[in-house]
């Protein structure tokens, strides 16, 4: 072979090494971003650094969940600002990713409650094939981790869905929410947690959200947070009042 055949072949395969190393960097890339705004485990760091040191009497309550719990500050912000209240909610996300950030958002806010809303976007597989029990013990791990921290805790119902516009392959959503509220409400009750049940005050004959109380069949007016606020309060008061 020439050498003139021999610098040919090792420039189109150095080419070729540049073009898949290349390749692979961008790859990894987008998978590492992708996974950091999954995770989004800094979205709330300016806001807990804003957070006044807690006082002895401060009866500070922190949200937890995805956008059913961040829609809420926005629609009913009075209802945070006068209560002491705190959302934590982020979009989209999942019992896992709730989990993850559960330390930093919740534990280290020292809170005196902590109320937990998830499961739909487990339904929904956001961040992979739904599996009960795996939600369970993410939910379980999170009560187990604020109790440990000497925080109360309130498990909230799964709000009723039908699932409309969802991924065409999951199917039996409206049981699949009964199903994981008839754990979470079990769980509850059997270690000595709050349940707060919106589902029942919210659903509709067919298993779905009522029409006055949600603009999607998912997350709720500015008229279904009215109808989850005294239920949701009424609990917190409670536990408040047991620590005082």
């Amino acid at each position: 072979m020439s050498k003139k055949k021999i610098l040919i072949a090792i420039t189109i395969l150095s080419v070729l090494l540049n073009c898949i190393t290349i390749s692979y960097i961008g790859f990894d890339y987008y998978t590492n971003k992708r996974n950091k705004d999954i995770f989004r485990l800094n979205s709330y760091s300016w806001a807990n650094k804003q957070l006044n040191a807690k006082t002895h009497n401060e009866n500070r309550v922190v949200f937890i969940g995805n956008s059913i719990t961040e829609n809420w500050t926005h629609l009913r912000y009075t209802f945070f600002k006068e209560n002491n209240y705190v959302s934590r909610g982020i979009g989209g996300q999942t019992s896992p990713l709730l989990l993850l950030r559960f330390r930093q958002d919740v534990i280290e806010l020292k809170p005196k409650v902590v109320v937990l809303n998830t499961g739909i976007n487990d339904i929904a597989e956001n961040t992979g094939e739904y599996d009960p029990v795996f939600t369970l013990d993410h939910i379980k791990s999170m009560a187990q981790l604020a109790e440990i921290n000497g925080i109360k805790v309130i498990l909230t119902s799964v709000l009723p869905c039908r699932g409309n516009g969802w991924k065409g392959h999951i199917t039996d959503i409206p049981e699949k929410i009964i199903s994981l509220n008839e754990e979470i409400k079990a769980y509850a009750e059997a270690n000595n947690y709050a349940y707060v049940d919106y589902y029942t005050s919210m659903v509709d004959d067919n298993l779905g959200m009522k029409a006055e109380y949600t603009f999607d069949g998912l997350h709720p007016t500015e008229k279904g947070y009215e109808v989850m606020e005294p239920l949701v309060q009424k609990a917190i008061k409670n536990l408040i009042n047991q620590t005082q």
